[in-house]
C-alpha cells in the first residue's frame, strides 16, 4: 500500500511519493517540487482527464500538497467545461465550474481531501487529485464530501465510495465488464491508505467488501422470441486502427443476435459516435460525433459513409420531424440559444438554427404530428417546449435546482406530457404538455440510503436516457452509478401512474436505452452500457396485459464482432465497449411507424403498426 513518508522519497508501483509539505504523485515528470498536476482533456477513452502517468490503471488521478496548482489543457476535437463534481465540504473555491472551452484553465487548491472534476457536457469523464496534509497518517479524503448539486455525505458514507469505485471503473479500460472474455470481472484499485470521518482505512478493502470483487459474468443468452429488424448500437469506446480517435456503430441482427457489421468510418476519422437516427425509409443512419463537431450518414446496408456534415460543438442527438423528414441536432456543447440544428432531409443541406431560449440542449425528443420539440438544457437545468408550427418557444420549465443536469427526454406517444431525466438529481420530472407545467418529480433514490446504502425499494442513481414505450404504457430508464434499470407505469389515471413499479440489473455506466418491436407484438427495450461490451433486452411487459411491473430481462447479447461481423477497420482495443446510443430499424414509435415503407410495416402486427389507436 502507499504510506506517506516525511522523510524519504520512495517509488512504488510506478508511483513517486515525495516528502515533507512537498508531497505529491508525479504525473508525467510533471513533479519538479513545484506542486503542480496537469490534465489534459482527450476524446480516449479512459483517460478523458489524462496525467500521461498511471496509477493502478488510471491516467486520471494525482495527489499532492496543499497549494497544488491544477492545471487543464484542452487536448480534444471539442470544447468541455472543468466541474469540481465533488470536493471536501467548505473547501475554499469550491464549486469550481467553467464554460464550455477548449482553452486552459488553472485552480489552486488548499483544502485537504478528494476533488474530482468532470466536464458536464461529457459528464463521465474525470479527473482526480487528492490534497493530502503531509501532517495526517493515511491519504486525506476529507471528513465529508460535497457534490457540485448541494449534496453533503460524510466521506465514509456508500454515496462517496460507490462514487469512487465508479471512477476507478470509468478511468480504466482494464476495469470494464468484458464478456468476450471468460475470466470474472476484476476491479483494481490503488493499494491505499486513506482517512476518512471515521479514520484510516484500507481503500481496496472498504470498496471490496462493500461491492465484491473477482465477480463471475453472468452468460449471454439470446431471447427465446426474435426481434423485427435489427438494432444499431454506438460502440462508442471500441478503438480501431485507422484512426486514433475512438468509436464504431455496431449493428445487430434481430434474428440471430449476431454483431453483423461494424462502421468505424476511419476515411473522416469518426470521432466518439453517440447517438442515432433514421430516415422515412430506413436506408440511412445519422449519427453524432459527440467529441467533435460532425453528424455522419452512411448507408445502413453497407456501412459506406454518405455525407459529413459540421453542426456544431460537441453534437449529442438526432431525431427527424414525423411530417417532412427533417433532422434536427442538438448542439451540446453550444452556448447559444439557437442551439438546436435543422437539416434537409438527408441531410444534404443546413437549414437554419433553431431558438430554444437555452444552449447545451442534449437528448431531446420530437412528437408524433411534427408539431412539437422538447429539450432538456443541461447547463441551465431547465427545459424548452418548442413549437414548430408557430416557430416559437411554448414554455422554458426548471426541472429541479441548478445543478441538476437535466440530460434526457422521454414524450407520451399522444404528446400530452414528456419526461426529463436529471442525472445529478435522480430525478424524473413530468411535465404536462398541454397545460406547461411540471406535475410531478418521481424521485428515483427514495428507496436509498447514501450514508448506509441501504436499498428499501427500486433505485435509480444518475438517471440518463429514458423514452417511453411506443404504446405509451411504461419508460424505461437507464441508471448509470446504481448499474440499474427502473421502469415507470405511464399508463394514465392509475394509482401507479407515474411510479417506479420495478427494477433490473444493469453493467456499469448503464447509459442508452431505446424501444423496438418484437416478432408477434409487442415490445424490446434495449439497454447498452457504456463500461460494459454487452446489450440487455428487456421486455417490459411479458405477459402483455399492460402492466410493467413484471418486466424482466429477457436477454444478453455481446456487442463484440465476431469472425463473420464484416467491418471496415480493425478493432484494436476496447472490443464492442462504450455502448451509449441505440437505433432499433424499423422505428416504431408513434408517428413515425405510420410512414414505414410496406416492407417494414408489413412485418409488424396491427397493434405496433398504429400503436395507440
Amino acid at each position: 500500500m502507499f504510506q506517506k513518508s516525511k522523510s524519504v522519497a520512495r517509488k512504488i508501483t510506478g508511483v513517486i511519493v515525495c516528502s515533507s509539505t512537498a508531497l505529491a504523485l508525479s504525473v508525467s515528470n510533471v513533479w519538479a517540487g513545484d506542486n503542480q498536476v496537469n490534465f489534459a482533456l482527450t476524446d480516449i477513452p479512459g483517460r478523458w482527464f489524462d496525467t500521461g502517468s498511471s496509477v493502478a490503471g488510471s491516467r486520471s488521478i494525482a495527489i499532492a500538497a496543499p497549494g497544488v496548482r491544477v492545471n487543464f489543457s484542452g487536448n480534444s476535437n471539442t470544447v468541455h467545461t472543468r466541474s469540481s463534481l465533488i470536493y471536501p465540504t467548505g473547501a475554499a473555491g469550491m464549486p469550481f465550474n467553467t464554460e464550455p472551452k477548449k482553452g486552459g484553465d488553472s485552480l489552486t487548491l488548499t483544502t485537504p481531501g478528494l476533488y474530482v472534476f468532470t466536464c458536464s457536457i461529457h459528464p463521465y469523464m474525470f479527473g482526480a487529485v487528492i490534497v493530502d496534509d503531509p501532517a495526517t497518517t493515511g491519504l486525506d479524503l476529507g471528513s465529508s464530501l460535497s457534490l457540485i448539486n448541494g449534496i453533503t455525505v460524510p466521506s465514509s458514507s456508500d454515496l462517496a465510495t460507490r462514487l469512487l469505485r465508479t471512477f476507478f471503473i470509468a478511468t480504466n479500460p482494464a476495469n470494464w465488464q468484458d464478456y468476450a472474455k471468460n475470466t470474472p470481472w476484476h476491479i483494481t484499485y490503488p493499494n491505499v491508505d486513506v482517512r476518512v470521518d471515521i479514520g484510516v482505512v484500507n481503500l481496496p478493502a472498504v470498496l471490496n467488501a462493500r461491492y465484491g470483487n473477482d465477480i463471475n459474468l453472468s452468460a449471454l443468452q439470446n431471447p427465446a422470441i426474435p426481434a423485427v429488424g435489427e438494432i444499431w448500437a454506438a460502440t462508442q469506446f471500441e478503438m480501431t486502427a485507422g484512426k486514433e480517435k475512438p468509436g464504431t456503430v455496431s449493428a445487430i441482427d434481430g434474428n440471430s443476435w449476431q454483431v453483423t457489421r461494424k462502421v468505424a468510418l476511419p476515411s473522416i476519422k469518426m470521432n466518439n459516435p453517440h447517438n442515432m437516427w433514421t430516415d422515412r425509409d430506413q436506408n440511412v443512419i445519422y449519427v453524432t460525433q459527440w467529441f467533435d463537431k460532425k453528424l455522419t450518414v452512411y448507408d445502413r446496408k453497407t456501412g459506406a459513409l454518405i455525407r459529413n456534415v459540421s453542426v456544431g460543438e460537441a453534437p449529442a442527438h438526432v431525431m427527424t420531424l414525423t411530417d417532412t423528414d427533417r433532422l434536427h441536432i442538438t448542439n451540446n456543447g453550444d452556448t447559444r440559444t439557437d442551439s438546436v440544428m435543422e437539416l434537409s432531409p438527408l441531410a444534404t443541406q443546413v437549414l437554419r438554427r433553431v431558438d430554444i431560449g437555452r444552449g447545451n440542449a442534449h437528448a431531446h425528443w420530437m412528437s408524433h404530428d411534427g408539431k412539437t420539440m422538447v429539450t432538456p438544457n443541461v447547463l441551465s437545468g431547465d427545459t424548452t417546449q418548442y413549437n414548430f408550427k408557430t416557430n416559437s418557444i411554448d414554455a422554458i420549465l426548471p426541472v429541479s435546482g441548478q445543478f441538476s443536469h437535466p440530460l434526457a427526454t422521454g414524450m407520451m406517444p399522444d404528446a400530452s406530457k414528456y419526461y426529463v431525466a436529471n442525472l445529478l438529481d435522480s430525478t424524473i420530472t413530468a411535465v404536462d404538455m398541454v397545460t406547461h407545467t411540471v406535475i410531478k418529480h418521481i424521485n428515483l433514490i427514495e428507496h436509498y440510503n447514501p450514508v448506509s446504502g441501504a436499498i428499501s425499494g427500486p433505485v435509480g442513481a444518475l438517471p440518463i436516457q429514458t423514452p417511453v414505450s411506443p404504446d405509451g404504457k411504461n419508460m424505461v430508464t437507464a441508471n448509470t452509478l446504481t448499474g440499474t434499470i427502473t421502469i415507470v407505469d405511464t399508463r394514465p389515471n392509475l394509482a401507479t401512474t407515474d411510479e417506479v413499479v420495478a427494477m433490473l440489473p444493469c453493467d456499469p455506466g448503464c447509459h442508452g436505452v431505446q424501444y423496438g418491436a418484437k416478432k408477434g407484438g409487442g415490445y424490446y427495450a434495449y439497454v447498452t452500457s457504456k463500461f460494459s461490451n454487452r446489450m440487455l433486452i428487456v421486455d417490459p411487459d411479458p405477459n402483455g396485459d399492460g402492466d410493467p411491473s413484471d418486466a424482466k430481462i429477457a436477454g444478453k447479447v455481446g456487442l463484440f464482432a465476431a469472425s463473420s461481423t464484416a467491418k471496415d477497420d480493425t478493432i484494436t482495443a476496447n472490443p464492442g465497449m462504450g455502448g451509449q446510443g441505440i437505433l432499433p430499424i424499423p422505428l416504431v414509435y408513434n408517428g413515425w411507424v405510420q410512414n414505414l415503407p410496406a416492407a417494414w410495416r408489413n412485418q409488424l402486427t396491427a397493434a405496433q403498426q398504429d400503436p395507440i389507436k
